[in-house]
């Protein structure tokens, strides 16, 4: 998609080729991040507190320097999110001075809006989209940026990177603008508003490599921890929250693990590993033949898990 992208100049050094297509995918997003703030009125950055929505905050802070990040940032927040998670969201916003927004899936299902899952595999995660498409109406945001990935999962890409929403929130693939030489038409009729995703042409390792490069400080579960766990599908669980439903036959035990990524503590599953440093988890994630999201069990519900979501309007 990205002209910036096949434009990298050959090189024989894997070091040179890795920061010559950093500084192209970081130019990409920086582009992107200025034409929705330019194209839009009311545009927000949802923010996780997992490390794409913390390399989004780094882009927006270049890309508007030495201004402030001009929108605010907006946690949808399961109550069941990482303790490290949360702890790490309020001190970045604290350290920028950038405005927080949160709503609590917990508000939508005191409404009955929505209805808690119960059982072995009962998340939260889900049930995100309905809090998400009643902050975007109490708002009223045109645009909302997101840290989506094409390699994340199969869904991911068929998106553009302006993903026009309809007035109901949800999201039509056959219903999407071409994006030829990186042209980005932000119009959209009165009710729509628009999904932006700017690192959408970046990989894991593309964005493990750029949080080395500048330096950028993530939560502490991302690193190898000594932690309470216990295994279930072949996948290790946290035992420490609370949350996460396990059975009596399901066994405690110390592992030394790390989280590839930080959503919902209901269905994000660790991996055994030794990587403490940000060096060690790009090694780690350079040698992986296994996508993050296959630490996702909410991805494993069926084929077209994340597909079906996104069109009733998921981030």
């Amino acid at each position: 998609m990205s002209t910036l992208i096949s434009e990298i100049p050959m090189v024989e050094n894997l070091e040179d080729k890795i920061t010559l297509k950093g500084n192209a995918l970081e130019s990409e997003a920086i582009y992107i991040m200025r034409e929705v703030a330019a194209q839009f009125e009311k545009p927000v950055l949802l923010f996780s507190g997992g490390k794409d929505s913390i390399t989004l905050v780094r882009l927006a802070q270049k890309a508007f320097y030495p201004a402030k990040i001009p929108f605010p940032l907006m946690h949808i927040d399961t109550g069941h999110n990482f303790p490290e998670t949360i702890e790490f969201r309020d001190k970045l916003v604290e350290e920028l001075g950038v405005e927080l927004i949160v709503r609590q899936v917990q508000d939508s299902i005191d409404q009955g809006k929505v209805i808690e899952e119960t059982g072995k595999y009962a998340s939260r995660n889900s049930l995100q989209t309905t809090t998400l498409l009643d902050a975007i109406e109490e708002f009223k945001f045109d645009a909302c940026i997101g840290g989506a990935r094409r390699d994340e999962e199969k869904a991911r890409a068929k998106e553009r990177i302006f993903s026009v929403r309809d007035d109901f929130g949800q999201w039509d693939e056959k219903n999407q603008r071409p994006e030829l030489f990186d042209m980005l038409n932000g119009k959209i009729e009165m009710g729509q508003n628009v999904r932006v995703f700017p690192i959408s042409n970046w990989t894991e390792l593309d964005v493990w490599s750029y949080i080395q490069q500048e330096q950028i400080e993530i939560p502490s579960i991302y690193f190898a921890h000594r932690r309470k766990t216990f295994l279930r599908d072949g996948l290790i669980w946290s035992a420490e929250d609370g949350v996460v439903f396990r059975a009596e036959d399901e066994l405690v035990e110390e592992r030394t693990v790390r989280f590839r990524t930080v959503g919902d503590m209901s269905c994000t599953a660790a991996v055994e590993s030794e990587a403490n440093t940000i060096e060690k988890v790009v090694s780690e994630i350079r040698v992986s033949k296994i996508s993050e999201r296959g630490a996702r069990i909410d991805d494993k519900r069926s084929e077209a898990a994340m597909e079906k979501r996104k069109q009733q309007g998921y981030f």
